[in-house]
Order: C-alpha cells, then structure tokens, then sequence
C-alpha cells in the first residue's frame, strides 16, 4: 500500500510540475506580445525575406526528415545551395514532436547540424512547431513510400488531433516546445517560429483554439530572443483573431489570385506589423511567380512559396490529386526538378532579378 500511495503521489508531482514549471524562473521575463515598435524594428534589421517551404527531396514527411535512419544532410545541403542561388536568404520547415519525443538529445543535434548547413549558405530559417494538415496519426519509425501521383501523401499532423483535443496528454508538448524554444532562443541562425501552422484545418475549426493558446503561453515562457506567429489562413474568425492579436510578426497564407493577395496585404497593413506571407505558389489559380513576387517586393512583403525540389512530397500535383494521376503542367507548386534544372526558367530569373542575384 505505501508503495502505491508512493508511486499516485509522484505521479501528481510530475502532472503538478508540467502545469507549473519554470514560474519562478519565468517570474522576471517579458512575455506578452512585442510591441509594434520592436517587431517594425526587428524587420528593418533584415533584407527583404525571401524562401520557401523546404524539406528535402527525399523526406515525405517531418519525420523522415529528422530521424536518424533518413537524416540527409548531403541532400539538404545540395538543395540549400540551390535555394541560396535563386536568391533566397530564409527558408520554413517543420519539426515535429516524436521527432523531440524519440530521441531528444539525436533530435536537437541534427537540428544543430541542419541550422549549420543552412549558414554556410547564408540561409535563416523559419521552424514551425505544430501542424493541424493531413495525416493524423504520425508513428514513429520508418515512414511510407509516396502514393504514385498524390500530393503529401503522407505529411503528418503534429501532435495529431486525437491529441490536440485531449489536454491530458499535453504536458509531453508542453516540455517539448520549451526544450526546442529555449535551446535555440539566442540562435541568430533562426529566424523566427511559427508555433502552429493552420490551426482548425482537418474539420478541428475551433477545437484547436485552447492548444494555441498554451503554446503562445509556452513559447513566451521559453524567452526567445527571435519573434513568435502563427499565420492566418482559411480558419475560423475566432482562431485568425487570436493569432493577430498574439503575433509579434504577423504572417499568412494565400493560394488564390492577385487581388485576393493585394486585398490581404492591404488589410493587414492596418495592424501596424510587418507582414509576411508564409504559404503561397498556386499556379492554376493565378498565384504564380510572376503575377505574386513582384507585389511581395513592392509592398515590402516577406515571402515563402509553397516547396523547392520535387520530391517525395509530390506537392507538384494539386491537393485534390488521385492515384496514378499524370504530371500535370503546369505544376500545382515546387520549382525545381531533381537535377536542379528549374521547372520554369522564367520563374527562376524573376527571383533572381528581384532579390539582386547575380
């Protein structure tokens, strides 16, 4: 019996200890939202922002990406380097929580690794901590082989909407994003973080509310020297609200047409923030290169379009891609084929042009 009265009495210490971690050490740090003053300030520090979504060609997924097994760092430093020819100076990339979960100590050194190849290429990078798209059951362990002619077959959830809506299970979350938060906050290497990418996709809508809000409180907790967002994309008015009034940067998504964009950016022009759009590239539907690059260097919009490198991802096809569909053409998103050879020379020497490329 006094073992068991032992073993319930840690067990309440550890749940106690998640819920109230770091209050005294926390008690003396600034964690409401940066004013716009600091965040103006913190854009002007950098040239204009301009990346993509990357993973590297041969990841479906967060998790391959970054477990051990299918770390590849030749890859992703061959495709930086193209990236950094274009003209980019900044990329987006997701992590992912079982990444953190599995091997945590393994999980920040390739991190480490991936932020030290992106520098050699004068590339900073934008990580996204948790993600509502796609497949919500991620596993550990080996990952699946593309379906033929299917885009992001298989991306994951991060941590997966059984969990999002379970609070119970959020103290792991809770440690993992102050472990990764507070381990690079003073890394100039990163650029910002983007604490969770389209809250309410998959029919969540609202049910993902309460985890943004714990993750902004996290986040603010961990003392980042580098701003937070979550972009606003197609979600509910309550979430978009949340994530305007939260933001230190205020980022977004667009996949539709020249006046949607122009529209948007006016908008959030009103909120007195930099603005940065951290999704876009829909070429079918007139958010192609030509037509959207040169509003975002007008307007002095930051910007990342949706993949670099066709790859296992198969994000070239349209979200609505079926099994052993063609390639289509044009391409739904991406800009590069394997070899490097880009998928529309045209494309590639407006970015040039437009980010001073020589």
């Amino acid at each position: 019996m006094k073992f068991i009265l032992i073993v319930l009495c840690a067990t309440c210490f550890m749940l106690s200890a998640c819920q109230t971690a770091e209050i005294k050490s926390s008690a003396n740090i600034n964690t409401a939202q940066w004013s716009k003053t600091k965040a103006n300030k913190w854009y002007d520090e950098h040239t204009w922002l301009v990346g993509c979504n990357f993973i590297p060609s041969t990841a479906i997924n967060q998790l391959e990406m970054w477990q051990a097994d299918t770390f590849d760092p030749k890859t992703i430093d061959k495709e930086l380097g193209w990236a950094a020819d274009i003209g980019f100076n900044t990329v987006r990339v997701y992590l992912h929580d079982l990444a953190w979960e599995s091997d945590i100590k393994g999980f920040k050194k390739r991190i480490n690794q991936y932020l030290k190849i992106a520098d050699s290429h004068g590339i900073k990078t934008l990580f996204v901590i948790f993600d509502d798209c796609w497949n919500s059951n991620p596993k550990i362990g080996k990952q699946p082989e593309p379906v033929p002619g299917v885009h992001n077959s298989g991306w994951l959830q991060s941590p997966g909407k059984d969990i999002v809506n379970n609070p119970k299970k959020w103290c792991r979350l809770e440690k993992y994003v102050k472990d990764i938060i507070k381990t690079f906050a003073s890394d100039h290497r990163v650029l910002m973080w983007d604490l969770y990418n389209e809250p309410g996709m998959r029919d969540q809508k609202t049910n993902s509310l309460p985890l943004l809000k714990k993750v902004f409180e996290w986040a603010r907790e961990s003392a980042p020297t580098q701003p937070l967002t979550a972009g606003i994309w197609s979600g509910t008015k309550k979430l978009n609200d949340f994530q305007l009034a939260n933001s230190d940067i205020i980022t977004f998504h667009n996949y539709h047409n020249i006046t949607s964009l122009t529209n948007q950016i006016a908008t959030l022009k009103k909120y007195g923030r930099p603005i940065v759009c951290t999704e876009w590239l829909l070429r079918k539907n007139g958010g192609t290169v030509q037509n959207f690059l040169p509003i975002f260097k007008k307007e002095n919009v930051g910007c990342y379009n949706w993949g670099l490198v066709s790859g296992k991802t198969q994000t070239i096809y349209s979200w609505a891609s079926k099994k052993g569909d063609p390639e289509p053409d044009p391409w739904f998103h991406d800009l590069l084929k394997k070899d490097g050879s880009p998928f529309s020379k045209e494309e590639i020497n407006l970015f040039k042009k437009l980010t001073d490329r020589k």
